[in-house]
């Protein structure tokens, strides 16, 4: 089962380390569990924690460059980190990445042999129209589906932070419409918190969930680990 905390642009480079050193002796008994947590850039520890992996919130397709304010590959792999979230919809909408961009990120990390958390969702208007699955594929046209390190997560926008999540026969029939256009591995996010979780992962085509405020405090997270 897959579990992943993103920490936005909470936290400092001090808590994240002492939430990720106290999670990492947790998770030494939760031989099952997949747990990556993504915190700020500016405090991305190295990725050598026993039992948890870190994972970047964002990059830019390159190793390297003149891209002022940005990551590259060369500052992740410095620190062991090959787990990356692309397309978030924070990325989409506040910092306007289109669909291009977003594909270009994931063909230069994925031909880097990155570990790839793919965000797709659709907002209210859209999910009000009945249209959320055209609109799902149209964020998925030209991503290769088959790359082995790839995990879809589908965050309706309109349920992220606002404390209602999509329901669970709403969750399974997007899950199994990805897993019919050929998506291998997919996880929920959206609201997802220790009142849900178990729920949401015991659902036949869901293969774990990105936690977004539910993952800021250790024993809220802990919680949805199990």
């Amino acid at each position: 089962m897959i579990i992943a905390g993103n920490f936005k642009t909470h936290h400092t480079r001090s808590s994240t380390l002492k939430f990720c050193r106290e999670l990492d002796r947790y998770l030494s008994s939760k031989k099952d569990k997949e747990v990556t947590i993504f915190p700020t850039l500016s405090s991305l520890p190295y990725n050598d924690f026993a039992h948890l992996k870190i994972g970047a919130q964002n990059a830019y397709g390159a190793k390297n460059g003149a891209y002022s304010g940005e990551v590259g590959a060369d500052q992740l792999l410095e620190l062991g980190i090959k787990t990356l979230l692309i397309g978030h919809s924070e990325r989409r909408g506040i910092f306007k990445e289109s669909n291009q961009l977003v594909r270009k990120k994931f063909e230069f990390y994925s031909n880097e042999g990155f570990e790839i958390f793919f965000c797709i969702g659709e907002d209210l208007p859209t999910y009000q129209s009945g249209k959320t699955k055209e609109f799902l594929f149209s964020q998925l046209d030209r991503i290769d589906l088959e790359y082995p390190k790839l995990i879809i997560a589908y965050e309706p926008i309109w349920a992220i932070g606002s404390g209602e999540s999509a329901g669970l026969e709403q969750i399974e029939e997007i899950h199994s419409f990805l897993r019919e256009i050929g998506v291998k591995t997919s996880v929920y996010g959206g609201s997802v918190k220790p009142s849900n979780a178990q729920d949401i992962m015991n659902l036949k085509s869901v293969d774990g969930v990105l936690v977004g405020g539910a993952s800021l405090e250790l024993e809220s997270f802990c919680s949805i680990i199990g």
